[in-house]
């Protein structure tokens, strides 16, 4: 990622960072003392910068903005409408028909890649505005010491030097080193995939190098406080923090192109080479066979014109942008039209567990005190539930053991429960705040509480203790209200609150205890015990006094599935995708979920991040299809994994909420981010975003990415096979020797007639079929092979076939025109093939399953285009323009004849897919 120098200076040590042939300087702000940086940033931590300083600074080291990308500019977006192998050869066909004089078909091709122009261009801008509306890269509002004095400031405004003043729930605006702090956790998930908040002060870290996740003395832009409150120096700020660094890493990467964008340009270049050939072909065969060198060019446009379907690059733009709208409504806001289509060929969605198969809510489900298990019942944060002993509801007041646990968590307790709009939230720690819900649903209000039981002391958590204590007066003493890990609790208690009783903890009761501890666990629960100790405490209490406690109970929490993802992962296995958990949380707790959520299928296993750093990249290739759970994962590992999978030829989707998650998002085939507790950083390097944070509308997403590929293929296997049609009519007819009664040699075909049928007669029943509802089937079947073409061969020989039967049906119908006029004869085939190319795109549907009734907008198309098409053939001016002459009774028995006939045997024909389709 980055190139990393270390250099004396002034016996310091810095970083330098290569990037771009840009050098800027990284200091080990955590292994120097406090004065040392007072002196090196030239700071007053009593009173912070002066004003004239503060615009000195700002101008050296810019705004407190993560770096972004170079804003795509309007003309950009435009210019990128063109740049398409189809569009380029439909420009060459309009200069072509203008130098030859057939201005209409000359202005007909034009308009079509204009207009084509006009909807990627609105389509792309809107989401780019979705996406600027989703992102907020700093915190507004920032407090901070300046000139002696606490001023409230723009983040942006913020400069190495400030004094950043943070309490609980606040957002960390830059990159600092801590002076002073009080109880501060603060919560690194964002930045390090680390769930548990982070303990920081200001101590010394004596270490040259040191992981961001074990830097206790310092606080990062992108991260947030949990609790406590704290003075902290800024010391970098904007790209020079560590957030700034991932996000200028990104802006190095480049995205590969999706299977539709390569698709479609091997679709163009195949384009060329046809028209090229067929234009070759014919133009020698027609001179040799006697035609007039000008009916040849006329001949060869005609055929150039018919190879190439003028209408597929608006109508692939409609049905993406179609689909963009109908993903935004299912919570998905696609940021690149032409990443609809790679969801439908996902094979692999690695997902975090955390509020994307979770809730994101901690909640209390079991609770074991005296000597008895109470299960607890609600949902999510609202305080309403009950407890169960032996499935039957029990009144709290027949059980003090029950009582004086969940008393203890609500006193030993710095989260609060909010009650906003009729919802409930926590502030605080999660853990905390699901002690507090429990709590509450037996009516123990925590403001209650404190008034009788005011605050003394408290000995914060920390990763080492692994607990925490507050001492509150209770009456005439002091009580010292305990809670932290079972196994640790169990060790420092020796009595045993039980049956209204304190008694001696026995060895058989301990090893009782840690059983249960154990048994919990193992279920994925996360166990938190509670304890108390009563005595006069002579203030202040050391860690020395959390010893011979009285231990009261367990509580064993949760955070549950989503209703609504078991149901969305069962649905993407029978679609033959594969879901595997990525997550930061522990190995037990995650199988746990991922067994509730059948995850685990039968023969996968899970690993954790240290097992997988004992497998080389060949072990890791050989068995990555057999695991479903990846536990302690970290960025690194999310690289990996994917890069192994991609090995593997799978398609990756990969979902991410936090800045460490960006680089693997950036890497995945399909990198989804998340709306709600995602960074812009994150969102920045995906490809979709999730409004709401839950898989089921990851699930959403590829059955609509599946549905509009099937929408895609769909009509470009009609605009060819009626492209195709044209071109065999052509060839065929010439090949004949179509020729008027006086012996002419005539175009059965005029190039503007087959520029009406390209536009108008396929156009619009083709981009009706872009908005063909999802068959209800298209999760019932594996997913397409990112290497298959957009044209599979079997479809080929099936469009080929539908070809031929209209190739046929025009050229009887042109027979019976020719004894009569040759305009007669180019009319009727012009017009017979206007109603069998109807019938075929509707024959075309069919086997995809889609009924004539399924899209009223199809049928309205069909309809409409037939009308037009009477307006060419009785409108005196259109019949000038598009070369056709009225027709009568007798001419439209021929043509109905034909198209009957047509319909039935192409009928016939799609039975018989159908049938072999049911046996394979």
């Amino acid at each position: 990622m980055f190139i990393l120098k270390e250099m004396p200076f002034k016996k310091k040590k810095f970083y330098i960072s290569l990037q771009k042939k840009a050098f800027v300087c990284f200091m080990k702000w955590w292994e120097f003392p406090l004065e040392e940086i007072y002196q090196k940033l030239k700071t007053d931590p009593q009173k912070g910068l002066r004003e004239s300083e503060i615009k000195k600074r700002l101008k050296k080291h810019g705004a407190n903005l993560l770096p972004k990308k170079t804003k795509t500019s309007i003309w950009s977006i435009l210019f990128r409408q063109f740049a398409s192998v189809l569009i380029v050869l439909l420009f060459a066909a309009a200069i072509v028909a203008a130098i030859l004089g057939e201005i209409i078909d000359a202005a007909a091709i034009l308009s079509i890649v204009i207009l084509n122009a006009i909807l990627g261009f609105v389509q792309e801008y809107k989401a780019e505005k979705s996406l600027e509306a989703l992102q907020k890269l700093t915190v507004p509002l920032a407090k901070v010491l300046r000139g002696g004095a606490i001023q409230e400031i723009s983040s942006e405004e913020i400069v190495p030097g400030d004094i950043l003043l943070l309490e609980q729930g606040d957002h960390v605006s830059a990159d600092g080193r801590v002076l002073e702090s009080s109880r501060l956790a603060v919560n690194e998930a964002a930045l390090t995939g680390e769930s548990l908040p982070s303990q920081k002060n200001a101590a010394v870290i004596e270490k040259k190098e040191v992981p961001i996740g074990d830097r206790s003395n310092m606080v990062f832009m992108g991260t947030s406080v949990v609790s406590g409150k704290a003075k902290v120096l800024i010391t970098e700020t904007g790209k020079s923090a560590e957030l700034g660094k991932i996000a200028s890493y990104l802006q190095t990467q480049k995205k590969e192109k999706t299977p539709l964008q390569k698709r479609l340009k091997k679709l163009g270049h195949l384009l060329i080479y046809i028209c090229l050939g067929i234009i070759a072909v014919i133009f020698t065969v027609g001179l040799l066979r006697g035609y007039a060198f000008i009916d040849m060019v006329l001949i060869s446009l005609s055929l150039a014109v018919a190879a190439v379907p003028e209408g597929l690059p608006a109508i692939v733009t409609v049905a993406l942008a179609i689909g963009v709208r109908s993903m935004a409504k299912r919570q998905a806001l696609i940021r690149r039209l032409s990443s609809v289509e790679t969801l439908g060929c996902a094979t692999v969605i690695c997902s975090d567990k955390t509020g994307t198969l979770t809730q994101n809510k901690m909640i209390v489900r079991k609770i074991w005190a005296g000597n008895k298990e109470f299960e607890v019942t609600g949902e999510g944060y609202e305080p309403k539930g009950a407890f169960l002993l032996d499935g039957k509801e029990i009144h709290l007041e027949d059980h003090p053991e029950l009582f004086m646990s969940l008393k203890i968590a609500t006193l030993c307790n710095n989260a609060y429960l909010e009650k906003k709009k009729k919802k409930h939230s926590i502030i605080g720690d999660p853990t905390e705040g699901a002690l507090l819900v429990a709590a509450e649903k037996g009516s123990l209000i925590k403001e209650d509480l404190e008034k009788k039981h005011p605050t003394v002391e408290e000995l914060p958590f920390d990763s080492e203790r692994k607990m925490m204590s507050i001492l509150r007066k209770a009456n005439t003493e002091a009580v010292l209200f305990v809670k932290g890990a079972p196994d640790i609790l169990i060790e420092k208690s020796k009595e045993l609150y039980l049956d209204k009783e304190v008694e001696i903890l026995s060895s058989q009761n301990r090893e009782n205890l840690l059983s249960i501890n154990e048994e919990l666990a193992n279920q994925g629960m996360r166990v938190i015990g509670v304890a108390y100790k009563k005595n006069r405490f002579n203030s202040p209490i050391s860690y020395e006094d959390e010893t011979d406690l009285v231990f009261v109970g367990l509580f064993a929490m949760r955070d549950p599935p989503r209703k609504e993802v078991k149901k969305s992962i069962d649905l993407c296995q029978s679609a033959g995708i594969h879901t595997v958990m990525v997550t930061g949380d522990h190995k037990v707790t995650a199988m746990s979920i991922a067994k509730e959520l059948n995850l685990m299928e039968e023969g996968s296993v899970a690993i954790s991040g240290s097992e997988l750093e004992e497998m080389d990249d060949k072990e890791l290739n050989k068995k990555i299809n057999q695991i479903s759970v990846f536990a302690r994962i970290s960025a690194e590992h999310k690289l990996r994994l994917i890069k192994s999978l991609k090995k593997n030829d799978h398609v990756v989707a990969m979902t991410g909420d936090g800045v460490n998650d960006s680089l693997a998002v950036k890497e995945a085939d399909i990198g989804i981010s998340m709306g709600i507790t995602g960074t812009d950083v994150t969102k920045e390097a995906s490809d979709m975003v999730i409004l709401d944070d839950n898989f089921a509308s990851i699930q959403n997403a590829v059955k609509e990415g599946r549905g509009i590929y099937d929408n895609i293929q769909k009509f470009i296997g009609y605009l060819l096979s009626a492209n195709f049609a044209e071109i065999l009519i052509i060839f065929l007819a010439m090949l004949l020797s179509f020729k008027d009664l006086s012996g002419n040699a005539f175009v059965i075909l005029a190039p503007i007639q087959i520029l009406w049928l390209n536009l108008i007669t396929d156009g619009f029943p083709a981009m009706a079929m872009g908005v063909d509802p999802v068959d209800k089937r298209v999760m019932e079947r594996p997913p397409r092979n990112p290497r298959e073409s957009i044209i599979p061969l079997s479809y080929f020989i099936e469009l080929i076939i539908l070809s031929s039967f209209a190739t046929i049906g025009t050229l009887v119908a042109a027979y019976f025109g020719i004894q009569n006029s040759p305009e007669l004869a180019q009319t009727m085939a012009f017009t017979t093939l206007v109603i069998l190319e109807l019938v075929i795109a509707q024959v075309i549907r069919s086997l995809y399953y889609a009924s004539l009734f399924s899209n009223y907008w199809f049928l309205l198309s069909i309809i409409g285009s037939f009308v037009i098409h009477l307006l060419i053939l009785y409108i005196p001016p259109f019949q000038t323009v598009f070369k056709t002459v009225p027709l009568y009774i007798y001419d439209w028995t021929i043509i109905g004849s034909i198209t009957i006939a047509v319909a039935l045997i192409s009928s016939l024909f799609v039975y018989i897919i159908h049938k072999k389709r049911a046996k394979s």
